[in-house]
């Protein structure tokens, strides 16, 4: 287990003003690094985020054989001739949901592999059941364990997916199986989020026959072969929604350099309902407050719809909000978690198991707390955090950032593996942020 370097002190109560630039999306450089073991010739990646989540996957290929080159502090070099394990060790068990992807990858490469079983953040059980049956759909025989899984096949075949949920990580699990595999594979009910696009964009550069077609329907046709290619990976819409957000929240104007209007569309929609505003500019969007804010309605939901990792974040901006809001989660069941802590920190944020939205969704009558209620606007107090998943990382940053005093936060290790530097980033646009060292006998 990874344990903190270090914790951060945040004193609150300044509007953050000037530029920050987002780093290249971690959800599609992460998928184009397990997507390059599917050529021994070598691929080039632009735009990488020196983030920790982008080491442990470069610490898994290393294991399957991949030769990993810095270019430059943002370009990287794969290449992986021949596949010298087709197992990942079980050190990766939990960690993250990438060893998953490599399947598709090991059984063109050497028809067999054996992850462990994937994990990252808590937020809830995100089961991998999609992911085995398009697999066995397409000719591979798994073999399931307590702590990993076991595919094996010939030659993987065309086959006809129906996603009974537009779930991100099957699709692209599928997408990596479907692009050598002999025939045409369908993926019907397919996630179309710009981190898959951008995936699709880095295969077919490979020589992948890939289509995406209307009603989140993709069409692959099977090729004998792929080879390396030279690839520039869209930028973090998760990171810019962060500092946006932050810029809203302090009541300050910053332009996130980077950020693309075409990736944030519901974000920018519901940010201006609530009382921010936004300019395009030419190296991004400078955001800003526009007027008081106000209570404000969302529910997240698959792409184009309001992106569940910028959950997080709005909720600490609805803290400020005058009034009721009301967020209604549907992609993951326990992502609120995070909340308790606002709470001791001066937020009035009630759970709920009911769909609070505008429809129901597939937890309805599951007693999960998916829905949450904040009422505003309410007086944060600083004090300690502990940090338990990535996203609620800098919601936590954010919550410390509006709040009177002075907050301590631990559980870095979680904001670190997705936001790159964003104690040098927080502190380019004003904020009050030291870093603490982490003694040994404390981790």
């Amino acid at each position: 287990m990874q344990h903190d370097r270090r914790r951060y002190r945040i004193t609150g109560g300044r509007p953050l003003h000037g530029s920050v630039t987002v780093g290249g999306a971690k959800n599609a450089v992460t998928k184009q690094l397990v997507a390059s073991l599917l050529t021994s010739e070598p691929s080039i990646l632009t735009n990488v985020p020196r983030i920790v989540e982008v080491e442990i996957v470069l610490h898994m290929l290393a294991e399957l054989g991949t030769k990993i080159t810095w270019l430059d502090a943002k370009s990287l070099r794969v290449e992986t001739p021949q596949i010298t394990s087709p197992s990942l060790s079980e050190l990766y068990s939990g960690v993250n949901r990438i060893p998953i992807l490599m399947m598709g990858p090991l059984l063109h490469r050497v028809g067999e592999s054996s992850i462990p079983l994937p994990g990252g953040c808590r937020i809830g059980k995100r089961p991998i059941d999609f992911h085995l049956a398009g697999l066995r759909e397409m000719g591979a025989e798994v073999t399931e364990m307590p702590r990993s899984v076991t595919v094996k096949t010939l030659r993987l075949e065309g086959a006809h997916v129906t996603l009974p949920f537009p779930s991100v990580g099957a699709t692209e699990n599928i997408l990596l199986a479907a692009v050598l595999a002999r025939g045409t594979t369908v993926i019907h009910n397919a996630a179309v989020e710009p981190e898959v696009l951008d995936t699709i964009h880095f295969l077919q550069q490979m020589g992948a026959l890939v289509s995406v077609e209307v009603d989140r329907t993709i069409i692959v046709e099977g090729v004998d072969r792929l080879h390396g290619t030279t690839h520039r990976p869209i930028n973090d819409r998760i990171e810019a929604a962060s500092f946006a957000a932050a810029a809203v929240a302090t009541g300050g104007r910053v332009e996130v350099r980077g950020a693309q209007q075409e990736h944030l569309v519901t974000f920018l929609n519901h940010l201006r309902k609530l009382g921010g505003d936004f300019r395009v500019t030419e190296a991004g969007i400078l955001f800003y407050r526009q007027r008081p804010l106000t209570a404000e309605h969302v529910e997240t939901g698959v792409h184009p719809g309001f992106m569940t990792d910028w959950q997080q974040p709005l909720v600490v901006l609805l803290t400020q909000a005058q009034g009721s809001s009301v967020i209604h989660e549907t992609i993951y069941e326990d992502r609120f978690g995070y909340t308790s802590q606002l709470n001791r920190m001066g937020a009035n944020i009630a759970l709920s198991t009911a769909c609070l939205g505008g429809r129901e969704c597939r937890f309805a009558s599951k007693d999960f707390p998916h829905s949450a209620i904040v009422m505003g606007a309410t007086l944060l107090c600083g004090g300690p955090l502990e940090i338990p998943d990535l996203r609620a990382g800098f919601a936590y940053i954010l919550a410390a950032l509006v709040a009177h005093g002075t907050s301590e936060i631990s559980g870095t290790r979680y904001l670190e593996r997705g936001y790159e530097d964003p104690v040098g980033k927080l502190r380019a646009i004003g904020a009050d942020v030291e870093t603490v060292p982490v003694s040994s006998d404390n981790t």
